[in-house]
């Protein structure tokens, strides 16, 4: 089971950053060649981020690169230092159409062939920041087999719809319509970045909204945030109880060639039984909540 609960932001100009932020242990790093580079760094960003992608430092942790538009005029040797660095993800910021994806993915392939990586092996993750890619969610989440995730960023989103961040109800149908695209391409949706580091109030009371929507995990700007989502997404003792409970009952049905789960003389149907599996996956990968 791939968790995917916290995917940290990290700057590809700090070297400083690019050195430390493993120890604090997120699912994906994202390493960030686009919106927290300015101009003039963009070229020692590309070479930091080459350089960290080909150390073991990260080992265990999935390496994401959020490159710039390949319109622009980084975006293509920001795909060439990702790809031949190693980077597990390509993260395809702006991305409003499926077209875009298909651009993404061809040069992907290009760039895996002419360093003899595994054609495919380069996964995509893509980044929806409008109202645009809003509305064309599902087919962007579905544009490619190598998309692993979508991604909702808040920021660039409420400034297109022409508003600001406040108690979430700007974001509520975006979240929606991004979630059901990922369930709909089975793939992971990341929610937005919480502004406020100082309100840890704030940040568990938007997990907890999340986690309830659907979302697999949340991208983060802190790594102090980090400890607090994952045991958020942790499974409880109680859960895990159940769950084991629900597993048992449907091993013992299959068992005896019943067609009908039946739990404390309630009857339980598959989708149920799914889900208790996922929560055991879950807490054998990330423990119990503490």
């Amino acid at each position: 089971m791939t968790l995917r609960r916290s995917m940290l932001f990290v700057p590809g100009s700090s070297a400083a950053m690019l050195s430390t932020a493993f120890i604090f242990k997120p699912d994906s790093v994202m390493f960030d060649l686009e919106d927290a580079v300015s101009l003039r760094e963009k070229d020692a960003a590309r070479l930091l981020v080459y350089r960290t992608l080909k150390m073991p430092l990260y080992d265990g942790i999935e390496r994401v690169v959020r490159i710039n538009p390949l319109s622009s005029p980084f975006g293509h040797d920001d795909l060439q230092a990702a790809v031949r660095g190693g980077a597990d993800v390509i993260r395809l910021p702006k991305t409003n159409t499926a077209d875009e994806v298909h651009e993404l993915e061809a040069a992907v392939a290009e760039v895996e062939r002419d360093c003899g990586r595994e054609v495919g092996s380069t996964r995509l993750m893509a980044a929806i920041e409008s109202a645009s890619g809003v509305v064309n969610a599902t087919s962007i989440a579905t544009a490619s087999p190598r998309i692993v995730g979508i991604a909702l960023a808040g920021f660039d989103y409420v400034m297109d719809m022409q508003t600001t961040r406040g108690d979430g109800t700007e974001l509520f149908y975006a979240r929606c319509a991004v979630l059901h695209a990922a369930r709909a391409a089975e793939i992971d949706a990341f929610d937005v970045v919480f502004p406020d580091l100082n309100d840890e109030e704030g940040f568990m009371k938007e997990v907890e909204l999340i986690k309830r929507l659907g979302f697999n995990g949340k991208s983060l700007i802190n790594p102090r945030q980090i400890e607090l989502l994952h045991n958020a997404y942790a499974p409880t003792q109680e859960d895990v109880d159940y769950a084991r409970r629900v597993v048992a009952a449907a091993e013992q049905a299959e068992a005896d060639g019943l067609g009908v789960i039946s739990l404390n003389g309630k009857m339980v149907d598959a989708p149920v039984v799914e889900n208790a599996k996922r929560v055991l996956n879950r807490a054998a990968a990330s423990g119990l909540r503490k």
